[in-house]
């Protein structure tokens, strides 16, 4: 895995980079990912260092298990 900046995430040893300044509230993005304790562990980090308030759900998209996360209000 690559070196992780401070707002990528990475919970199966892949580095995941989102542009959490494009994340309004009440928008969402899902995380394929197989460890989704530690992605929900990672983003909440993220979240409460911008001060925003998470939402999140384990879920299957598209046969594909991950984390759908929302920025919530």
């Amino acid at each position: 895995m690559g070196v992780l900046r401070e707002d990528d995430i990475g919970p199966d040893g892949v580095v995941i980079v989102v542009d959490w300044d494009l994340m309004k509230v009440g928008h969402s993005t899902f995380i394929p990912c197989i460890n989704v304790k530690l992605a929900l562990k990672q983003v909440t980090k993220i979240f409460d260092r911008r001060g925003w308030k998470l939402r999140a759900k384990v879920s299957i998209e598209h046969n594909i298990l991950g984390l759908r996360i929302w920025r919530a209000a």
